[in-house]
């Protein structure tokens, strides 16, 4: 049987395809965008296209080629800040690629095929205190362009399922960190500057945003888990939640890879860190997806932390 993973040199992508190349036998198509560094999978069983997912005649030429039993569309532009600046490109990014996938599959007839919608925590903008934790039928109610796109990828998924009978299961992840993860997002931009002053390359403090927001954190690792788990007991056209259901602030978070540090380090706010629309709390309720497949996160937290700031040691070096 065939995978095909969409983002294979990104952040996710190559969590899910390590956990796919130790957990099955399945072979694992890898798309990659053209102008991205090749990544070194080192076994045969990968076989990496070179794809901008925004062509879709390339994305249907791929498919109809391939014929994957399994799709799962992790290529997307996945930081928030950069959505408010270039709202667009998000969505071209995110929405168009999902709307090429889900033709290109209708087109080479993959109609037994299991996709993989991946929409996000996001979707659920700013939730009142009575509403934590966040299940699946809380009101969807982004509060940035990057949280529409995933609404629209969500419902997408949902829409040609009704419309095409097409297998597609929909995933909410919440935050999800790890080593390899870009410096942009709150856990690596952290481990990345204290890795940075522990070799005396950073002379100033780390540069912090809001402390006070809580988020409900996992490991990239348990989460590609979840993706394989659901993709193979969830119900089709439905939607999971995918958490720890508990809340973590940034604070716990920093003082935590301050105490790992291996030299003294200060911190300092930075006001161009903050965003337009910040979300105080948000915690998600995973229980669907825990009576579905029986899925519990794995790793603890501290040794998240430990695992990214070990991994920004050795890139800094």
């Amino acid at each position: 049987m065939r995978a095909l993973v969409t983002g294979a040199a990104g952040f996710v992508g190559g969590h899910l395809i390590d956990y796919l190349l130790a957990e099955t036998d399945l072979e694992i198509i890898g798309t990659v965008y053209r102008r991205q560094p090749e990544p070194p999978y080192p076994t045969g069983r990968v076989r990496l296209e070179r794809l901008d997912l925004r062509e879709e005649a390339a994305v249907a030429e791929v498919l109809a080629r391939w014929r994957p039993d399994y799709i799962v569309h992790l290529a997307a532009q996945s930081f928030v800040p950069i959505s408010w600046q270039h709202p667009w490109s998000t969505f071209e990014q995110n929405v168009h690629t999902q709307i090429n996938i889900f033709k290109g599959v209708l087109t080479a007839n993959l109609a037994d095929a299991r996709l993989l919608v991946v929409s996000s925590g996001e979707v659920y903008g700013v939730p009142r205190p009575e509403d934590l934790p966040l299940d699946e039928n809380t009101p969807l109610q982004p509060t940035s362009p990057y949280g529409v796109s995933k609404v629209t990828q969500d419902l997408l998924g949902w829409q040609y399922h009704r419309s095409h009978g097409l297998h597609t299961i929909r995933v909410r992840p919440f935050n999800h960190i790890g080593p390899g993860q870009n410096e942009m997002f709150v856990t690596s931009s952290f481990a990345k500057q204290i890795a940075l002053i522990e070799l005396g390359k950073q002379k100033g403090p780390v540069a912090h945003g809001n402390l006070e927001s809580e988020r409900d954190f996992t490991d990239v690792r348990d989460v590609v888990r979840a993706y394989w788990l659901i993709l193979n007991a969830g119900e089709p056209g439905a939607v999971y939640n995918i958490g720890s259901g508990r809340a973590i602030s940034i604070r716990s978070v920093l003082d935590t890879f301050i105490r790992l540090a291996t030299v003294p380090v200060a911190v300092e706010p930075d006001s161009e860190l903050l965003r337009p629309s910040d979300i105080p709390s948000i915690v998600c309720d995973p229980s669907r997806l825990r009576r579905a497949t029986g899925w519990q996160p794995q790793i603890p937290f501290a040794q998240t932390l430990r695992d990214i700031l070990d991994d920004w040691r050795q890139r800094v070096r």
